[in-house]
């Protein structure tokens, strides 16, 4: 790939962690709001093991941020 290349999908991924970042902030602000509502413990559990796994997205994606960057240094 070369220098254009890197700098695009450079791009991409910080869009997708911004995105990520962004989604995973506001559910659990939602989990916050409602922790003392009376809702289905089920449906807190999904919301959290959401967090996680976008949570673990991201760091996969920072990952590879740091594999483009150095690519482009290289």
């Amino acid at each position: 790939m070369d220098e254009p290349e890197l700098k695009k999908e450079l791009e991409e991924v910080d869009v997708q962690i911004e995105r990520l970042r962004r989604e995973t902030a506001e559910i659990r602000e939602e989990i916050g709001q409602s922790w003392d509502a009376p809702t289905d413990m089920a449906e807190r559990s999904t919301l959290l093991t959401n967090v996680e796994q976008q949570e673990a997205l991201i760091d996969d994606l920072q990952l590879r941020r740091e594999q483009i960057l150095r690519r482009m240094k290289g």
